[in-house]
């Protein structure tokens, strides 16, 4: 993704990348026109070309930012915390909240993976492992020290990230249940399931 020169040209690039977050979430990759972000953001359509090359390049852009935070923001959360229990609460933790805070930018991540071309496509879902790996490694550690008792690690993996992950489709922060009872009542049914 190209962008002008100067400060102008990094706040219209961080509100055209808002906006398109916006639309895609609303509308669908496809439904989505360049001609709606311009208006969105007040630019002339020809002007989008100053900040962005293709349409296709903004969603991989929105998709990539996304997983980089996730990444950079999970390994920070580990830093320093050497329990496997610990890093399992605390991977639990930080999924949830970062899944509630960022609705649309995983509702992308996952619906749109569809719409990127291959070789963007191959991209994310090689950060997509990077992320699950660090699941994964959690729960092998807590085996191999015998605190976990797992059947099937990766399998393991997949369906407690299904579990969690779900939480974005359906949280209402005017709920019933505030966000750290949800937090409590998720790592206490992860842990039910993987604990001696």
């Amino acid at each position: 993704m190209s962008r002008t020169a100067g400060s102008s040209g990094k706040k219209t690039l961080a509100a055209i990348r808002e906006a398109g977050l916006d639309l895609v979430h609303e509308h669908g990759f496809e439904a989505m026109s360049l001609r709606q972000l311009a208006a969105r953001v007040g630019l002339q359509p020809g002007s989008l070309y100053n900040h962005i090359e293709t349409k296709q390049d903004l969603l991989f852009d929105l998709i990539h930012n996304h997983m980089v935070t996730l990444l950079a923001s999970i390994d920070a959360e580990l830093e320093g915390i050497d329990d496997p229990l610990e890093r399992l609460k605390a991977f639990i933790a930080f999924h949830l909240t970062y899944h509630i805070e960022r609705k649309r930018e995983v509702f992308i991540g996952s619906s749109e993976l569809r719409s990127l071309e291959p070789k963007n496509h191959r991209k994310i879902v090689a950060l997509r492992k990077s992320y699950e790996e660090r699941l994964y490694e959690i729960l092998e550690q807590g085996c191999a020290q015998r605190l976990f008792k797992i059947e099937d690690i990766r399998v393991s993996t997949y369906a407690i990230l299904a579990m969690l992950t779900g939480i974005c489709t359906w949280y209402d922060a005017k709920g019933r249940v505030d966000r750290k009872t949800l937090i409590d009542i998720h790592t206490r049914l992860v842990l039910q399931g993987v604990l001696k």
